[in-house]
């Protein structure tokens, strides 16, 4: 018999007041958010400086605005199309679930346009770091993934195979876990190592390109390990929808970084 995990019973809701509810995967959005919100505020004094902690301050509301409604986008185009044509309005379904990550990054870069636009901000500056910070939230989202029992992985032998309740009598890969380590984790220690050298802090699009990089190429090996979703499954050369959409994230962040060599701002301690 293969070794396997049983799922442990956690309760979805995190608070409950009264007919108050709050549940573990937007408390992971709203500390994520308050958490990489704190850092990025003195991230963005350093040399060479992006912005104020009160412009930081402002553009938490539209990075929220970026996640949610690119996240939500995002998903419907990406994974469920059907919904545009057969039930246009559950696209403003937010509490029927589905937000994708690809969809609300994009939100998120046209609020950093959009803003540092307004602001007159050094926009490759303030990207960086912005998007320094939020493995904090990706992190926090993927462990609410597991809590929820979503996104499970594939079947797997290995010893440490969860069995989900919603997902067959087959031990899977925890795949939300080790998301939760490569996107979350890991690439915000690599992350926080970067913004805080300074020579690599004055290149304009460095970090950012890093992150881009960085969270692409952890989605693509994550993929190996989690089920892809039923209404797609595998698509182009055996390839998921996470794995298709991060390719061009890949190639961008790698273009970022090696632009950014050539508009170097001068280095300071």
């Amino acid at each position: 018999m293969i070794p396997a995990i049983l799922f442990p019973a956690f309760d979805p809701v995190a608070i409950a007041i009264g007919p108050f509810v709050v549940r573990w995967y937007a408390l992971a959005y709203i500390v994520g958010i308050v958490i990489a919100w704190q850092m990025a505020r003195r991230l963005v004094q350093r040399p060479p400086v992006a912005a104020t902690p009160e412009q930081m301050d402002d553009f938490v509301t539209w990075a929220t605005l970026g996640v949610i409604l690119g996240g939500r986008l995002g998903y419907v185009l990406f994974y469920r199309p059907d919904i545009i044509w057969t039930a246009p309005w559950e696209v403003l379904y937010l509490w029927h679930g589905g937000m994708s990550f690809h969809g609300g990054a994009l939100g998120v870069i046209l609020a950093i346009a959009l803003f540092a636009h307004r602001q007159r901000l050094p926009f490759l500056l303030f990207a960086d770091r912005i998007t320094s910070v939020v493995p904090v939230g990706l992190g926090l989202g993927r462990l609410a993934n597991f809590v929820n029992g979503e996104l499970w992985g594939r079947t797997t032998d290995v010893p440490w195979g969860v069995i989900f309740p919603h997902a067959g009598p087959e031990p899977r890969h925890p795949s939300q876990l080790y998301q939760a380590a490569m996107e979350g984790l890991i690439l915000l220690v690599i992350l926080q190592w970067i913004i805080r050298t300074p020579a690599l802090r004055a290149r304009p699009g460095f970090t950012a390109g890093a992150f881009l990089a960085g969270y692409g190429i952890a989605r693509i090996i994550g993929e190996f390990f989690r089920q892809p979703d039923p209404q797609l499954g595998f698509l182009f050369a055996g390839a998921t929808m996470g794995q298709l959409l991060s390719v061009p994230m890949v190639l961008v962040g790698a273009w970022l970084m090696a632009r950014s060599r050539r508009v170097a701002e001068v280095p300071a301690a």
